[in-house]
């Protein structure tokens, strides 16, 4: 029997952000980071992948550990982060793991970018080698970070960058900003002021030889950083901040990075893998924010950073991109939606849903994980900041084997998209805290409805409620909005069916 398909995809205890899907034969695979839940960093784990088969996205299974950061050289150089990979096959047939070790002292942004190697999409890869010039020097031009590769018909193309999200075309910030990047680049000051006249900053292209190592050429830019938009451009709004990744669907080459904003990945296109690149603009946010001119106060999540691509699966194209939890911007889960591309090209932005890869709503029947929320909000959530400390504010948690919505108070919405209702159902929720109700709403043509009331019982253990009856027909979301003293945990809930409409 087809599993449903959730958002996040993997299971609650998996925090692999960053995500590159691609599909080898008849599975797709998913390359990505390895955070910690509840960590103190990014990155913090070894590679680990998963992968489903291409007609059953609910099906995800573990294939274990693909690489450790103690098999690279440079391990004990620069500590245990292990940046966003990426995964390519090679025209040898074998596959290519295309990433960057990072640690503190090194703040990860000087290179080099290392490959290690597989004969299977989900093996044992070892290490092979480092980017580098034809004569053996290490390829460090501009910021060697987030690289993405792709295969065009035995062209090996990389893409890589990194940006800072502040405004440096100010005359102050252009004689401070270089002492900066020195420090965070470990580059020497003449670089930056002399030697790179479209900056150090910024999203970059590079060829490579069929080793799957040597630079053919110099790298070119593609994309700017915020300091070198130009003024009065979408790509002012919407500049290149780091997860570069380049995709080709038809004749068009489409080029996806997280902007400055950190919440949103954007997207270019162009009919040359190398230049000219039209900004077409934003596929996702993971706050909504840009939904129906949604601004950024009015997030529907807690936003951070996002890291993603594009993957055409079975037919369907998906954005692959990432969530937070733990009130942190360090323990951040995958998830995916459907996406339509226009015959133009384009892309319209679409919302963040709990059903992202199921190929329709869920069922309006079953028990579902109180932490598949899309939307989590007290009508202040923050951007989650990995230099502060965040404020408090809702947000999903784990804590042990249990993984649910903590930190819920008076008037924080809890929503779900979609669900496939057929009349009448029983609805309870498991939830613990100061008592008090849920209000439970769906959405019409002519606004919210009321579908009615939950009362809950103060609690220190988890309690579940007496069943209340709603009635609800169609594709809807399902919210609940907290009323009471205090603050509860929400764990799950349970839908039953009590009849059909005729």
């Amino acid at each position: 029997m087809r599993k449903q398909a959730y958002n996040p995809y993997l299971p609650l205890n998996v925090y692999i952000p960053d995500g590159e899907p691609h599909v080898f034969g008849n599975r797709v695979y998913v390359y990505g980071s390895h955070d910690k839940a509840g960590g103190d960093n990014f990155c913090l784990l070894d590679y680990e992948c998963w992968s489903a088969p291409v007609d059953d996205l609910g099906d995800w299974r573990c294939e274990g550990t693909i690489y450790q950061a103690v098999q690279c050289p440079h391990y004990n150089k620069r500590g245990i982060n292990m940046y966003a990979p990426d995964v390519v096959q090679g025209t040898d047939g074998r596959f290519y793991l295309y990433y960057d070790l990072a640690g503190s002292a090194g703040h990860g942004f000087d290179g080099p970018i290392s490959v290690a190697v597989c004969d299977t999409p989900a093996g044992k890869y070892e290490y092979y080698g480092d980017v580098k010039y034809p004569d053996g020097r290490m390829f460090l031009r501009y910021i060697p970070f987030d690289p993405a590769v792709l295969n065009d018909n035995g062209h090996i193309y990389m893409t890589y960058g990194w940006g800072l999200g502040m405004d440096t075309h100010s005359l102050s910030m252009k004689f401070v900003m270089p002492v900066v990047m020195s420090k965070i680049f470990n580059k020497p000051l003449k670089e930056i002021r002399e030697e790179e006249p479209l900056s150090i900053l910024g999203a970059n292209i590079v060829e490579l030889e069929a080793d799957m190592l040597t630079v053919k050429t110099e790298p070119k830019r593609i994309i700017p950083a915020l300091n070198n938009a130009p003024k009065g451009s979408e790509l002012r709004k919407h500049s290149f901040y780091e997860a570069a990744s380049l995709r080709k669907f038809g004749n068009l080459y489409y080029f996806i990075w997280s902007s400055h904003t950190s919440h949103e990945l954007c997207y270019a296109t162009s009919r040359y893998p190398d230049r000219d690149y039209e900004y077409r603009g934003v596929i996702i946010s993971n706050g909504d924010i840009g939904i129906g001119g949604r601004n950024a106060k009015d997030r529907l999540y807690p936003t951070g950073t996002n890291h993603g691509s594009i993957e055409e699966i079975n037919g369907k194209h998906y954005i692959f991109y990432h969530r937070q939890t733990h009130n942190t911007a360090f323990s951040r889960q995958g998830c995916a939606e459907e996406i339509m591309i226009e015959p133009d090209g384009a892309i319209r932005q679409v919302e963040i849903t709990s059903c992202g890869l199921n190929g329709g709503a869920l069922d309006g029947e079953g028990c579902y994980p109180a932490a598949i929320c899309c939307n989590l909000t007290n009508g202040k959530m923050p951007h989650l900041s990995n230099t502060k400390k965040n404020p408090p504010s809702p947000h999903v948690y784990q804590d042990g084997k249990e993984v649910y919505v903590k930190a819920i108070t008076e008037g924080t919405l809890i929503g779900y998209k979609y669900f496939r209702f057929d009349g009448e159902c029983l609805l309870e929720v498991v939830t613990r805290g100061g008592g008090g109700k849920l209000l439970v709403r769906t959405e019409q043509e002519n606004g919210m409805q009321d579908l009615g009331n939950i009362s809950l019982e103060k609690s220190r253990e988890w309690k579940k409620s007496a069943a209340i009856h709603i009635s609800v027909y169609g594709n809807k979301p399902l919210y609940f909005i907290y009323e009471g003293k205090g603050s509860i945990d929400f764990l799950e809930f349970h839908l039953r069916q009590c009849c059909k409409s005729r």
